[in-house]
């Protein structure tokens, strides 16, 4: 394949992945139960089969780009961060929270696979679960988990957890409580939710990503460490 022919296909599938996503932000906007990134996903899909494009060739000169820009994406996080005012705000007590979420986020599904007489590989795959890709599978190299396998638990665990956040919400009413929860459970996935609900949402969604990516990436390599000497 020649290089005008990658290059006009790679840039064909960041336009239909920018136009599927930038569809599902407006419907969100209209039908707030709709959640945006598994609508964005879904168009991908039905722009692939009304375009009759292989979705292997598509995945094949979409992915390089798009895992280049994953990682600068979790960098800019920081950006709404610095936006948040944490003046008053009770940090010790957010501190706890999301060490605590980490553990839990971590060791819980590790005990289920174990009860579940899952592979030892999958096991400790299921320790990346609660962080965004980029640390998750750093976190999983370290401590070598599959990849694939990994990269699996952490996308199917924040498509779920974006999906059934607007529902289980229904009775909360504070944003900083969604966003957080969102950011600790469904991380990436999450926070792109939790902007749909509120600037208040996804800065505390952004927080507790980035937060416990950093505390599940410390402690899990060390923990899994000791266990195997």
């Amino acid at each position: 394949m020649s290089f005008s022919s990658v290059f006009t296909a790679t840039l064909a599938a960041i336009l239909l992945t920018l136009a599927a996503h930038v569809i599902a932000r407006v419907l969100a906007r209209k039908l707030s139960w709709l959640p945006m990134v598994i609508t964005a996903l879904v168009l991908v899909l039905l722009f692939l089969f009304i375009l009759q494009w292989d979705y292997n060739h598509y995945y094949s000169v979409a992915k390089p780009v798009f895992d280049h820009l994953l990682g600068y994406v979790t960098v800019l996080l920081a950006v709404p961060l610095a936006a948040m005012n944490f003046k008053g705000l009770p940090v010790k007590k957010l501190t706890m929270i999301v060490a605590l979420a980490s553990l839990v986020g971590a060791l819980l599904p590790m005990s289920l696979a174990y009860l579940f007489s899952l592979s030892d590989e999958t096991i400790l795959a299921f320790a990346t679960r609660s962080v965004t890709t980029p640390i998750g599978l750093s976190v999983a190299d370290l401590i070598k988990a599959p990849l694939a396998m990994a990269n699996l638990i952490i996308i199917v665990s924040g498509i779920i957890g974006g999906t059934l956040a607007r529902f289980l919400f229904r009775g909360v009413d504070d944003d900083r409580a969604k966003g957080l929860a969102l950011g600790l459970a469904a991380h990436a996935f999450g926070t792109v939710e939790a902007w749909q609900i509120s600037h208040t949402a996804g800065r505390y969604a952004a927080f507790g990503l980035a937060v416990n990516g950093l505390v599940t990436a410390i402690w899990v390599p060390i923990f899994i460490s000791a266990l195997s000497s």
